[in-house]
């Protein structure tokens, strides 16, 4: 068996537990908030007993449980041997800041124009730039590591210094100057800004500070291979505890209308689909070889749910309909980036193979 028919073979066996039946978990979350919040009324009242900036206190801490351990990871000491490559920078940035939201601006309009919650809440998924999942995938499909963190890092840091001000751009002055109707959209920029600080920028902070320190005193295998390893799947366990929060407090809105999980799954595969097409297209044509092509097509491709998710819940409240299209997202991307990898691994043997391993 060659090698690239056995890595087709592995993909889902390199998962973990966890990884590997995430829609699974992701379902039984939702359905755990359906139950809760029919049978325990008193939930709502619970989680607003405690608030932080207008969030509850165990909502707050699941956001922030999610973004953590994935900023811990990035191996931010790496940026500095990869910026060599200024193709892959420059692809970067163009397809995650100018081509990514852009294209997810015109398919909220194009298939949710009559539903303005719906549609928000997709526009805020396009402009949350993929730093969570997008090493997963990354690893699966054979991608390059340092790349891979790097474009995270940047992804990072980008969203903290301009998340706010395309926010303002997408949902009310482009809209403006195509003459959509945006009177629907209440929001603020300050909002925005607010919850993106403290949703991304405390993690982020508190995840470089970790990994620096832990780096220092115990050096980077104990650290890749024991630590970071350990606190990973409290990302997803963030994830799932909000999802059950959410659903909890969604359930009339959810069960009077399940047609709007299909409404949010439509665009967005099709979202995956093109982005992911595009960017892998761009990176071979640049002649980026294998590993940075896929590394280029999956960051690019990917969205960092965690923080559209937080920014929805801060800004518009967790009922909203913004807060419940960023959690279908996750049950959305998971397949559909899996699918993805397989395709990835073929182009390879298909188009690639002659390049040195």
């Amino acid at each position: 068996m060659s090698k690239t028919t056995s890595d087709d073979a592995a993909v889902l066996a390199r998962l973990s537990t966890l990884d590997r039946f995430l829609p699974v978990w992701i379902l039984i979350a939702m359905a755990a908030g359906l139950l809760l919040g029919r049978f325990v009324p008193s939930v709502q009242g619970a989680l607003d007993a405690v608030q932080i900036d207008g969030t509850s206190l165990p909502i707050a801490l699941g956001l922030l449980l999610m973004m953590y351990p994935v900023l811990a990871r990035v191996r931010y000491e790496d940026m500095s041997r990869v910026t060599g490559d200024r193709r892959l920078l420059w692809l970067s940035l163009v397809l995650n800041w100018l081509i990514g939201p852009l294209l997810m601006f015109s398919l909220a309009w194009l298939f949710l124009a009559e539903y303005p919650a719906l549609r928000t809440g997709l526009i805020v998924i396009g402009l949350a730039r993929c730093i969570a999942m997008v090493l997963i995938w990354n690893d699966l499909a054979c991608g390059d590591r340092e790349a891979g963190a790097l474009l995270v890092a940047i992804n990072s840091i980008f969203q903290i210094v301009a998340y706010a001000l395309l926010g303002t751009f997408y949902l009310t002055i482009l809209p403006g100057w195509l003459g959509l109707d945006t009177q629907d959209v209440q929001f603020s920029t300050w909002d925005i800004t607010k919850a993106v600080l403290i949703f991304l920028g405390i993690p982020l902070v508190a995840g470089y500070l970790t990994r620096r320190v832990g780096l220092r005193v115990k050096g980077r295998q104990w650290y890749d291979d024991k630590f970071a390893p350990r606190i990973a799947p409290f990302a997803l366990y963030g994830l799932l505890f909000t999802i059950v929060v959410m659903f909890a407090l969604q359930g009339e809105a959810i069960t009077g209308d399940p047609a709007s999980v299909v409404r949010i799954a439509i665009p967005l595969l099709v979202y995956f689909a093109i982005m992911w097409g595009v960017s892998f297209a761009a990176g071979a044509g640049a002649g980026l070889g294998y590993p940075k092509t896929t590394t280029l097509a999956f960051t690019a491709a990917g969205n960092n749910f965690e923080l559209a998710i937080a920014v929805s819940i801060g800004v518009w409240g967790v009922t909203s309909g913004e807060a419940l299209t960023g959690v279908i997202g996750p049950l959305i991307e998971v397949p559909a980036l899996v699918a993805l990898v397989y395709v990835s691994l073929w182009l390879r043997r298909r188009y690639f193979s002659r390049e040195p391993t």
